[in-house]
Parts: structure tokens; sequence; C-alpha cells
């Protein structure tokens, strides 16, 4: 029986999760549950799993916790410490699902702790990839990738023979603008942003969706996770969702993911693996499909793709103040505050003043985060004056 944490429960992702998890209780053992504040969901999981701990990031939603697992012998905790403490507890499994810089300390806790480490949200890697990877390369931990289009590569790629392959293809839907013209754009509505024809996500997500952001940051992730050049990473936009990447080989072969839109599948692979998994998604109908579409991507109507190719190839700090910038952005669109284009200008500018040097520990990539997030802050200011 495999022991699971999963950090960010009550999230897309740990949902999902915990719903795998729940389907096989002889296969599984939760040791623990973490959420921010949604002590409902998370109290409600921690029954239903028999978890040992339940944690929730904000201290102050602790007592509400407490009362809820009260008499179920269920240990709980509350506080950003208390969650990356979780996340060290040593089990053979365990989810990173956390959205945004709060899931890097709890991510390089649970890596340092060795086990199985999977990667649900691209944060991790895309600011502190290098602290990761050095983390795993030490403690031995197992890093996989739950995202459907990484997880898709990670199934075709030839790992004993990296040089073999000629490209990676990184597919995307191109969210809900695919076809608008920045005019159109430019009037977009919060709802209308979210509404991603595909896929069921959280806000955030799907606002990077829509902006094309989501497949820069997974570019960068791509070039963290595997062993091929950068230049042989290539994006195309799928609107379909069916396949999910692909792997071009030197002798004109491809193999390549194909799926339901449901991150069901991409987690079913990390959490059997090296096994597989029956899940509840009925099998493709290929017939029923009938046709899949591919484009290139347009980088002057989704200028994010330029914004993380030029991160990447430039290294250092940009990775992690292009994640930060963006998460400010995407937070004042949601609120209400900025347009829809003004989320990669302002990750555009903040790229343009800021260029610390590289971080090289966790506490001065935090430094840069918060100074990334700070002149993010000042711009969102200045634009909504």
């Amino acid at each position: 029986m495999r022991t699971v944490t999963i950090l960010g429960a009550t999230g897309s992702v740990g949902t999902s999760t915990l719903d795998l998890v729940e389907r096989e209780p002889e296969r599984f053992r939760v040791l623990a549950l973490t959420a921010n504040c949604d002590v409902g969901r998370l109290a409600a999981a921690a029954i239903r799993t028999r978890a040992e701990l339940a944690v929730v990031a904000d201290e102050s939603c602790l007592p509400v916790l407490r009362d809820a697992l009260r008499g179920t012998g269920i240990n709980c905790a509350g506080g950003a410490q208390a969650v990356e403490q979780t996340a060290s507890l040593n089990a053979d499994w365990t989810m990173g699902a956390i959205v945004g810089c709060a899931g890097l300390a709890p991510i390089l806790a649970a890596v340092k702790a060795g086990g199985t480490v999977v990667v649900a949200n691209k944060e991790p890697l895309v600011s502190a990839g290098e602290l990761i990877l050095d983390a795993a390369r030490k403690s031995g931990a197992t890093l996989l990738p739950a995202d459907s289009e990484h997880n898709a590569i990670y199934q075709c790629l030839d790992h004993d023979r990296p040089e073999r392959v000629r490209r990676i293809i990184l597919t995307g839907s191109g969210g809900p603008f695919r076809t608008w013209s920045a005019e159109q754009m430019a009037r977009a509505t919060t709802a209308e942003a979210v509404a991603h024809p595909n896929w069921s996500m959280g806000a955030k997500i799907s606002v990077d969706s829509a902006t094309m952001m989501n497949k820069g940051l997974e570019l960068i992730e791509a070039a963290r996770l595997f062993p091929v050049p950068h230049e042989r990473i290539e994006i195309v936009v799928h609107p379909q969702s069916i396949i999910h990447s692909a792997v071009d080989y030197v002798d004109g072969s491809m193999l390549a993911q194909l799926g339901p839109s449901d991150m069901r599948t991409p987690i079913a692979h990390c959490l059997a693996w090296p096994d597989r998994m029956a899940t509840p998604m009925a099998p493709l109908d290929l017939v029923g499909i009938g046709r899949l579409d591919f484009d290139a991507p347009d980088p002057d109507r989704f200028p994010a793709l330029r914004l993380a190719r030029h991160a990447l190839e430039a290294g250092g700090a940009r990775p992690a103040i292009l994640n930060a910038a963006n998460e400010v952005a995407v937070a004042a669109f949601l609120g209400g505050r900025i347009g829809f284009l003004e989320i990669a200008a302002t990750a555009d500018h903040v790229l343009g003043v800021y260029d610390p040097a590289a971080p090289v520990t966790l506490d001065s990539l935090l430094t840069i985060d918060s100074d990334a997030r700070r002149l993010a802050g000042e711009r969102v200011e200045a634009l909504a004056a």
C-alpha cells in the first residue's frame, strides 16, 4: 500500500487525485491533505479517506478545522510552516498542487524528503527549477509531471537515448480566444477568459490559457524536465486537446500521447507509475472525434509566448520574474482592475525594469519573487488610476 500526501487537496487537481485514490482504497493510504482555507472540503475529504493529518495554510482557519474534525482522530495543523512540514513527512507519493509561489517551499521540502513527487503546478519548475532539480539529484526523489502536456512527453520520451529526439512538440488548445483579434481581446471579460473550451480548471490557469502564458510557462517547464535543448521544443496549437504532446525522433517517427481532456488521466499515470491503473474515463472515440487540427501560434496576438521564450533563453532570474509578474497581473484582471491585454504587458514591463542576479537559494528566489510582485503591483496601480 502506497502512502499519499496531497498538497492542495481542495483544488481541481487535488480533487481529481482524491477521486482516483478513493476508487482504490486497498492500494493507497492517505497520510496528509492540505488546503489554504477551504475547511469544509478539506475536512470532508480527510474523513472520507481516513487521512492521518489535515492542514490549512491560513492559520486563522485552524479553529474551524479543529471543530470539523473533533472526534475523528484526525490530527490537524495550520500555517505555512505546517504545510512545509507536512510536505517533508516522507510519503511514498506526494502530489504538489498548490497554486502559485505558495507551492515553492512545500514542493522543495517534499523533494528533499525523497520518494515520488508529482508536480502539477508550473511555478516550482519555472521559478525554482534549478533548486528543485538539484534537490532531487541529492535526495534521489523521482519527479513526475502531472500537467497533461508534460506527462504526455514523459510517456513518449526515450529517457535512455534523448540524443535521438529531434523535437518535442508541445500542444495547446489556444484557449477561448484562439480566433479572436487583438481588438476583441482588449474588450474581453473575466467570464469569457475563464470559459475554457475543453478543460475544467481554476480561474488563474484558465486565464493563463486565454493569454497562452500557460503554454509559455510549460515551455520553460519542459526545458527543465527533459534533456532536450529548448530550441528544439516547439509549440503547436491543437484546438481539440486530444493529442497532449508528441516527441519527434531522428528517424522520422513521431510518438504522441492521446487522451480525454480530463486531468485524471495524467494523474492516474503518475499515481500508479511505473504501473497503470483504471480510470472512469471512456475510451477515446476516434471516429466520433473525426478530425484533428493544428495551427502555428500567433506571437503577435499572444505576446506571452514571446516573453516566455525570451525568459527561458536569458535564464537566471528571468523565468521567476515572468511568473511572479504574471500572477499579479492575472489577479488584477480577475479583480476587474486591468484589461486582458494588460496581463502580458505588465509582465513585459517588469521584465524590462528588473534584472537581478540569478537566485541561488530559496530565500533569494523569494526575494526576487517579492520584488517582481511589487513592481507588477505598481504597474497595475498606475493602469487602474
